[in-house]
């Protein structure tokens, strides 16, 4: 991942939590929620020229989903995004499990860096110093689930 991404997610870390949807605009993908997927659909994202954003690609959600749930799909996608776009192709579809059909190690990585972009080490580490430790309480400031938590902690 190159240095001006970087910047741009940097610059959407600066308080909790952090929003994803202008992130994702910013990167140049566009954000949508479908309600009309099963629920093992966590979300998928591909290239369209039409309602991708400038860098020409689209995120969509499950909407039925919670919405902590749908924060971590975002930086799961995004992820790929920025990891792995190659094998974008004409689409990713992340199950429940976040299994895509992609080797489990891009899946892995994919989801330590949307647990990073959710939960990054500096306002981890800012909440820590305001005593705001536990698993939940970090969970419920950062909008994310527990096992977000748990990943940047170290414990997954």
């Amino acid at each position: 991942m190159d240095a001006e991404h970087w910047d741009i997610i940097r610059a959407h870390q600066r308080a909790w939590p952090v929003q994803m949807v202008p992130l994702a605009s910013d990167l140049g993908v566009k954000v949508y929620c479908v309600d009309a997927w099963p629920d093992n659909v966590s979300g998928r994202i591909y290239r369209s020229a039409l309602r991708g954003g400038h860098a020409g690609y689209v995120i969509e959600v499950n909407g039925a989903h919670p919405e902590v749930r749908q924060r971590f799909t975002i930086a799961h996608d995004l992820a790929h995004f920025l990891l792995h776009r190659q094998y974008i192709g004409e689409g990713i579809y992340d199950d429940a499990l976040y299994r895509s059909g992609l080797p489990s190690a891009m899946e892995t990585q994919a989801s330590k860096l949307a647990a990073e972009i959710l939960v990054p080490q500096h306002l981890l580490t800012a909440a820590s110093n305001q005593g705001i430790q536990s698993p939940e309480a970090l969970a419920s400031v950062f909008q994310v689930a527990e096992a977000a938590i748990q990943i940047r902690l170290g414990n997954a």
